[in-house]
């Protein structure tokens, strides 16, 4: 609580005074346009959603009721004001007008993320990428951004507007695979390695964070401070990634530019895109073998609700946002722990009775509906921003050693069993 409060004094204290600054301002109200905005309270929760700016002045009046950063959607749309979680998928195809690609390199080190970037930055060149947006997190991660411009407006005969999140998810798969081995080599020849996570765990700690690439998903906008650290977002030119040090990003220092570039040109992402898909066409052919041949069904013994990860008894109390994520989040965790069809619906109803307002029961219809179609259940979305974003993320001692519920879950059964099992011997001796 004392670290806490430190950080919140120390950022509302440059606050007003850094977003004050008209062309800050005027960075994130041009850099808003055509997307969702949110504004966040010291990451604690975010503003009303949808939300737009209207003028550039709308920021500073944030600022004064409270407002410590600001995101916004990868997405790019009509009217963000229309967007609703009752929309079908052919109605939010029609909002969409595109999306941007954007890369999130996060480590628990800034030296890792500075190796990440700049890899990636050399494979976006090496298949003709001349302009695309960098810039720091604000924390110890970067953030690239290959613009919707950028990219062929229709591939075969799909319209590539409507083709989010599955096209970004398969760029970004592509890169992660194509960057790994040359990760691995320069990480593991990194001085002080006492201090550094080495060899074949460091992909795990600097990949592009595939979190950020979903419908609705909000990241740092530019310029935005960062409440952890009261950094600023700052854009940075690709070749001054490597020499980047935290000092660069002191608020009151910043000098602002864009973070798309306007040299842009039309269809200049078209073979990243091509490549991509050829790569992921022969990858996917492979792993759903291997799954096939691998695949062992969960079942969860002496089951309690106990058993479920603070994110998910926090989802089950009823939500007010973020309802149509949970039930993706709930149809495939109870599906992936081995509970039958029958009480993954009831639970699915009852838990629609405690939302505020609950959704209507034919957005639930057709998810079960969708995911019944796979035999097998996919796992939920692993932890990271996912459960943040939709604010019931409030992690325990657990949390620090799982990737995602699922593996929460089976912890917790695990270590119930094996309790259950001393207090049967304890009884036995006595």
């Amino acid at each position: 609580m004392v670290e806490k409060s430190f950080r919140e004094k120390r950022i509302r204290k440059i606050l007003q005074l850094y977003y004050s600054n008209p062309e800050v301002q005027k960075n994130l109200f041009e850099f808003s346009k055509y997307r969702e905005i949110a504004p966040s309270y010291m990451m604690e929760h975010f503003g009303k959603r949808p939300d737009t700016f209207q003028y550039p002045d709308d920021i500073f009046e944030m600022v004064k009721k409270g407002t410590t950063s600001f995101h916004c959607s990868e997405e790019l749309w009509k009217d963000p004001m229309e967007i609703s979680l009752n929309l079908s998928e052919e109605q939010v195809n029609e909002l969409r007008i595109g999306w941007d690609l954007l890369i999130d390199i996060d480590s628990k080190y800034i030296d890792y993320s500075k190796i990440m970037a700049e890899l990636i930055i050399n494979l976006l060149k090496f298949h003709g990428l001349k302009n695309m947006g960098v810039k720091f997190s604000g924390s110890k991660g970067f953030h690239i951004i290959v613009p919707w411009k950028a990219f062929p407006k229709r591939v075969h005969e799909n319209l590539t507007s409507n083709m989010f999140p599955e096209y970004p998810r398969i760029i970004t798969k592509y890169i992660m695979e194509k960057t790994k081995k040359q990760l691995i080599d320069k990480v593991s020849n990194l001085t002080r390695p006492s201090k550094y996570i080495k060899d074949y765990r460091a992909p795990k700690e600097v990949m592009p964070d595939l979190v950020l690439v979903a419908p609705r998903h909000l990241f740092r906008m530019p310029y935005s401070l960062h409440e952890k650290t009261s950094l600023s977002s700052v854009v940075l030119n690709p070749n001054e990634v490597k020499d980047f040090e935290l000092k660069h990003a002191n608020p009151l220092k910043v000098k602002v530019k864009k973070f798309i570039p306007d040299e842009v040109k039309e269809g200049e992402a078209s073979e990243l895109l091509m490549q991509a898909l050829d790569w992921y066409k022969e990858h996917d052919v492979k792993e759903k073998e291997q799954t096939r041949q691998n695949y062992k069904p969960i079942k969860i013994t002496n089951f309690s609700e106990d058993f479920f990860p603070p994110c998910v008894k926090n989802i089950l109390k009823g939500l007010r946002d973020g309802r149509q994520r949970a039930v993706f989040v709930l149809i495939n965790l109870f599906r992936s722990i081995g509970m039958e069809k029958d009480e993954v619906e009831k639970r699915l109803y009852d838990w629609n009775d405690k939302n505020k307002p609950p959704l209507k029961k034919g957005i639930i219809k057709s998810q079960l509906i969708s995911s019944y179609k796979r035999k097998k259940p996919l796992m939920p979305p692993n932890c990271k921003d996912y459960y943040k974003n939709m604010g019931v993320c409030t992690p325990n001692e657990t949390c620090k050693l799982i990737k995602n519920p699922v593996n929460y879950i089976i912890r917790k059964n695990i270590i119930s069993n094996k309790n259950k099992k001393n207090i049967n011997k304890f009884k036995k001796k006595n």
